[in-house]
C-alpha cells in the first residue's frame, strides 16, 4: 500500500501483513498507543492517519504548529510524528515542546531536505528517529511499530522498577566511581543521554572502562528491563562475526544445522554494545547501517526480511575513529549514525586523583571475594597511595584492579599495605618526589575565577575522600581529624554530590540527596 505522496523508500521492506507478523506487538496494545501527526501538508498527514489507523492506533492529525503546541500541552502523546520544515513553528521547536510536555514522549522527525547536519541535529536534540520523505507506507510502518515498541518496553522497564523498589530490593546498577572534574563530566553525560535513545559512541584507551559506561547507560534508561548484549568487533573473523550479529539460515554454510537468531534479535528491546567498531569490515557496516536505518534485519543465507528490530545502538573503540573514517575503514554515514553522542573517557593517568578512591573500592571489593567473613580488613598506606598515584597506568582501571586483587589475595588481615606490597613495575615509575595528582594540571589556560572555583572544588573532592577513608566512614570522627562539624561535612558532601559507599572507606556519586542534618541524625540514632 503506497501512500499518495511517496514512493516505496527500500525495495526490501517486508509488506504489511508481514510486518505485523514480525513487530511483537498485539492490536490491544496498538489501541493504547497515542500518536500525534503534525504536517502542514494536507495529504501527507490524512494518509500517515490513514495508514496508522487500519494499523490499531490512536492517532490524531495537526496541519498548524501553535495547534500542536497547545495539543501537546493539553494532552499526552506517546509517539509525535512532525514535519522538521513547517511555517511558524518549525520542527525543532515542536519537538521541544513535546519534550518538555512529557520527557518519555518519542519523537519521530520527517524531512524532505535529509541532510548530515539536520538529522544529526535532530537526535541531539532530543528525536528519536527520522524518517526522509518520500517515504512508503511499509517504511512507515515499521518505523512506529518499532517506536511503539520501544513504548511498551519504557512501561514494562518502570513497571519492574516500581516493584523493586516496593520489595525494597537491591539494585544492580553499575556505580561509577571518580571525583575527578574529568571523570564527572563522563558520568554527567552519560547520565543525560541514558533516558533517551540516542546512539553513543565511546572513546578511549584499552582498560579505561568503556563497557562499564555502556552498562550505566542501559540501566538507567527506559530499556534496563531488557538485555545488554555486547559484541567484540575484533575478536571474531568476518563470516563469524557476521553470523553472531544478524544471525543465519540453516545451511547458510557448513556447520549451520539450524536457524539461528542473531545477536541484533537477542538484543530486540535492549541496548547493543559495538566493542571495537573501526574493525567491522566495510561489508558489515553497510549491513548494519541498514538495520540502524529500518531496523529490518536479514539472517545470513536468507532471501527474505527474518526480523524487525528495535535496538538502541552504543559503540565504543580504543583507536581514533575520524581517522579510520578518512584512511576509508570505517564509513562515514555510520561513524556519523553513531556518534550522535561522543563521551571521551580519560585515561587513568589523566584522573589521578581518582586513583585512592578506586584503590580502597577495589581492596574491599576483593578482601569480601577471597577472603573468610568477618577477617579485618587490611589498609592502604599513604606511602603505598603516593606510589599507586605516581604509576603511569599503561593498562588504566584494569590494571589498578588486577593489582589490588594481587594484594587482596596475599595481604594480611588489620595489615597497612606499603609500597613494597604492590606488584608494580619499578621501572615504570616516575621520580621519586611527583607528584601525579597535582590539583594544577588543566586550569592554566582558564581565567583565574574559573581556575581558582575548580581547583578548590578539586581539592574538596580529594580532601573528602581521604578524609572518609582515614575515619574508616566514620562522620564523628572524620569531622574531628578536620577540625570542622559534622554538619559541614555533610554539606560539602552534599555541594559534590557524595555520599558513603556500601564499605566504610570510600564514597561515591550520590543518587539523591539526604538532607544534612537529616544525615547527622541518622548517624547519632545509629
Amino acid at each position: 500500500m503506497a501512500m499518495p505522496v511517496a514512493m516505496h523508500h527500500t525495495g526490501n521492506a517486508a509488506d504489511a501483513s508481514s510486518v505485523n507478523a514480525l513487530l511483537p506487538i498485539g492490536p490491544e496494545e496498538r489501541a493504547k498507543i497515542r500518536i500525534l501527526v503534525v504536517d502542514d501538508e494536507h495529504s501527507l498527514r490524512e494518509s500517515c492517519a490513514s495508514v496508522l489507523g487500519v494499523e490499531g492506533y490512536d492517532v490524531t492529525v495537526c496541519g498548524r504548529g501553535e495547534e500542536a503546541v497547545g495539543l501537546l500541552k493539553r494532552q499526552t502523546f506517546d509517539i509525535v510524528l512532525v514535519d522538521l520544515y513547517m511555517s511558524q513553528v518549525d520542527g525543532l521547536a515542536l519537538l521541544r515542546a513535546a519534550l518538555a510536555a512529557n520527557a518519555d514522549t518519542i519523537v519521530i522527525v520527517m524531512t524532505g531536505n535529509p541532510s548530515v547536519e539536520s538529522s544529526i541535529d535532530a537526535l541531539r536534540q532530543g528525536a528519536w528517529d527520522y524518517i526522509p520523505k518520500p517515504f512508503s507506507a511499509q517504511h512507515l510502518q515499521i518505523m512506529i511499530g518499532r517506536a511503539a515498541h520501544t513504548v511498551l518496553v519504557g512501561h514494562e522497564t518502570r513497571e519492574q522498577q516500581t516493584e523493586l523498589e516496593r520489595a525494597h530490593a537491591a539494585s544492580d546498577k553499575v556505580t561509577l566511581l571518580g571525583n575527578s572534574v574529568a571523570f564527572r563530566r563522563v558520568i554527567e553525560l552519560a547520565r543525560r543521554v541514558a533516558p533517551t535513545d540516542a546512539s553513543v559512541l565511546v572513546t578511549g584507551e584499552s582498560g579505561v572502562g568503556k563497557e562499564l559506561i555502556a552498562q550505566f547507560i542501559h540501566q538507567h534508561s527506559r530499556r534496563s528491563s531488557r538485555p545488554f548484549v555486547a559484541v567484540n568487533c575484533a575478536a571474531l573473523p568476518e563470516p563469524l562475526l557476521e553470523s553472531e550479529m544478524f544471525g543465519h539460515r540453516k545451511g547458510a554454510f557448513t556447520g549451520a544445522i539450524r536457524d539461528k537468531p542473531g545477536l541484533l534479535e537477542t538484543a530486540s528491546g535492549g541496548t547493543l554494545l559495538l566493542d571495537e567498531l573501526v574493525e567491522m569490515s566495510k561489508p558489515i557496516q553497510a549491513k548494519l547501517l541498514r538495520v540502524i536505518q529500518d531496523g529490518i534485519v536479514r539472517r545470513v543465507g536468507s532471501e527474505t526480511t527474518d526480523a524487525v528490530v528495535n535496538v538502541r545502538f552504543i559503540a565504543a573503540t580504543n583507536g581514533d575513529p575520524e581517522a579510520a573514517v578518512r584512511a576509508g575503514a570505517l564509513r562515514e554515514d555510520l561513524y556519523y549514525r553513531l556518534r550522535v553522542l561522543p563521551i571521551h573517557v580519560p585515561a587513568l593517568r589523566e584522573r589521578p586523583e581518582d586513583i585512592p578512591l578506586l584503590a580502597e573500592y577495589f581492596l574491599s571489593t576483593y578482601w569480601v571475594r577471597h577472603r573468610k567473613k568477618g577477617e579485618a580488613f587490611p589498609k592502604l598506606s599513604n606511602e603505598a597511595l603516593r606510589s599507586l598515584c605516581t604509576h603511569p597506568w599503561r593498562g588504566n582501571v584494569r590494571e589498578l584492579q588486577n593489582v589490588i586483587e594481587h594484594v587482596a589475595v596475599l595481604a594480611e588481615p588489620s595489615s597497612s599495605i606499603g609500597p613494597e606490597d604492590l606488584p608494580l613495575a619499578a621501572e615504570a615509575r616516575p621520580a621519586g618526589g611527583a607528584n601525579a595528582a597535582s590539583l594544577i594540571s588543566t586550569v592554566l589556560e582558564e581565567s583565574y575565577h574559573v581556575a581558582r572555583e575548580r581547583v578548590i572544588a578539586q581539592f574538596e573532592m580529594q580532601y573528602l575522600t581521604w578524609l572518609l577513608s582515614r575515619a574508616g566512614g566514620n562522620m564523628s570522627k572524620a569531622a574531628r581529624i578536620a577540625g570542622v562539624d559534622r554538619t559541614t561535612l555533610y554539606r560539602l558532601m552534599e555541594r559534590h554530590g557524595l555520599q558513603r559507599g556500601p564499605t566504610p572507606a570510600w564514597v561515591v556519586e550520590r543518587e539523591a540527596a539526604a538532607a544534612p542534618a537529616a544525615a547527622a541524625a541518622a548517624e547519632d540514632a545509629a
